[in-house]
């Protein structure tokens, strides 16, 4: 049976039919804008085939007493979230099913967040999570989510808490076997100038088949968000919560596959990022980066669908290697200096290759701002970041900051970055890998070719071979008679 995403249906009508099925009931515990999503299963009528309970635990005290004390005292935050949950949902099974067990799928509903204060001095965001069954005496299911709100005004923040809350209640119980759907219902009567969906996590029985991390990558592709982040284990992370605070270090790249190249740039920058004197090198977090473009531009029609199979398997490279992964819509540095800047207020750097130098110089590509090329420096040279550029080798020339040159219009430009320590060339690399190309690779691995294997890292060579990515062609054992398939199923 396909499941179709219905746009036209609204808040209250999606809050009515809630309360109209009389197979589901559930509570609500809400901390921070106010009791908004509760309202509206009130005000649709016919609320009381739904709603066990509502409640604020607004009072921290009050909080603690009910939910437990955190290690890290942020009442915005995942953990207190979790603790809501858990508390709101076993009590509900506790009372109720005994009762009503054997005909009811339970829920519970929290959300605890910070909308704009009286004097508009934060910035609103929140989390919000459900935990439910899809059908009586079942296992329970979690869907989380952190957002951040962009009204700027108290009451309309409040609005869309609201609309979000009750979007993602019906998604629970209406769209869960079809997670692409359930994110899209997510913004119905929203849009991404009013809220941004920046993390969300699938869990339970009935989400054992979603990978999290092409969520994060949906996210971004909607628009919902600018970027997403997840770890070296693959969980999905918030990036407030994953940056706050910190260094970051980002590296840019296809990663198609990540090669030796990739990663002495990686290891070369961040060792002279943190020999920087204002940098904590205790306190530092390397981020590979991907980018929407770079996940389309194999396809000849960057409108393209992603390959999804192909994304997770750089991922899951990357992540085998111990790295955490950005996905960001930022196709210029600037706008990704921007985002990082908005999360932490250390210093931030940016390990990129030597055409990339030539390309931030390239004024066309900043057509589009009123400011032009300073506007977008002003962001990207910020008193905190700077950029550490990796050699080029070209007909067997090193390329590097100091072969580098501006139009001549920029050239006084250029010599305020370096002398202002903002730009900064990369030294003791490997001289050898500055002659091996990622395309290079990427064909030899396609063709077979022997030899391949000294260009990459050895784990990576090793899962390429294991689970045939990239264009690798594995030999086809048959499980039971451990003979090769015959040549007609080789060549379909």
């Amino acid at each position: 049976m396909s499941i179709i995403h219905n746009k036209d249906i609204g808040t209250k009508q999606k809050a009515l039919a809630i309360n109209l099925n009389p197979e589901i009931y559930g509570s609500f515990a809400e901390i921070g804008a106010g009791q908004d999503v509760a309202a509206n299963f009130f005000k649709a009528g016919a609320s009381s085939g739904t709603i066990a309970k509502t409640m604020s635990a607004y009072d921290m005290v009050v909080s603690d007493a009910i939910y437990g004390t955190l290690k890290v005292r942020r009442y915005v935050s995942e953990p207190r979230l979790i603790a809501m949950l858990d508390h709101e949902y076993g009590l509900l099974v506790e009372r109720l099913a005994s009762q009503r067990g054997d005909s009811t799928t339970f829920f519970a509903f929290s959300d605890t967040v910070s909308a704009l204060n009286y004097h508009k001095t934060n910035e609103g965001h929140g989390w919000m999570g459900v935990r439910f069954q899809v059908e009586p005496n079942g296992e329970f299911n979690d869907v989380v989510l952190h957002f951040k709100l962009l009204d700027n005004d108290n009451n309309l923040q409040q609005q869309v808490v609201g609309v979000l809350g009750v979007n993602l209640i019906y998604a629970c119980f209406n769209y869960h076997e079809n997670p692409p759907i359930f994110l899209l219902s997510l913004m119905d009567e929203l849009s991404n100038d009013r809220i941004q969906i920046d993390m969300i996590r699938f869990d339970g029985p009935d989400f054992k088949k979603v990978d999290n991390r092409l969520m994060s990558l949906h996210l971004v592709k909607y628009g919902f968000s600018d970027a997403a982040v997840f770890g070296p284990d693959g969980k999905n992370l918030q990036p407030s919560e994953a940056l706050y605070k910190k260094h970051a270090v980002v590296v840019r790249g296809r990663f198609r596959p990540i090669i030796n190249v990739h990663l002495d740039m990686l290891n070369t920058g961040v060792k002279q990022f943190m020999a920087e004197p204002d940098v904590d090198e205790t306190n530092v977090v390397v981020i590979t980066e991907l980018t929407l473009q770079s996940l389309k531009e194999r396809n000849a029609d960057l409108n393209a669908e992603i390959d999804e199979k192909d994304f997770l398997d750089r991922v899951d490279i990357l992540c085998s290697l111990g790295q955490t992964v950005l996905i960001s819509d930022f196709h210029e540095y600037y706008k990704l200096v921007a985002y990082l800047s908005k999360i932490t207020k250390l210093k931030l750097g940016v390990v990129l290759g030597y055409p990339n130098l030539e390309y931030i110089f390239s004024e066309e590509h900043y057509k589009d701002l009123p400011g032009g090329i300073l506007e977008s420096f002003a962001t990207l040279f910020s008193r905190k970041v700077k950029l550490f550029i990796y050699p080029t080798l070209r007909d067997g020339v090193i390329w590097n900051c100091l072969r580098f040159y501006p139009p001549p219009h920029l050239i006084d430009l250029y010599r305020y970055l370096i002398a202002n320590n903002k730009i900064e060339d990369i030294h003791h690399y490997n001289e050898k890998n500055l002659s091996v190309q990622t395309d290079k690779v990427l064909q030899l691995i396609k063709q077979g070719a022997n030899g391949w294997e000294e260009y990459v890292p050895v784990e990576v060579a090793a899962m390429i071979k294991e689970r045939c990515l990239f264009g690798y062609a594995c030999d086809i054992v048959s499980p039971k008679t451990h003979e090769e398939p015959a040549q007609e199923s080789k060549t379909k």
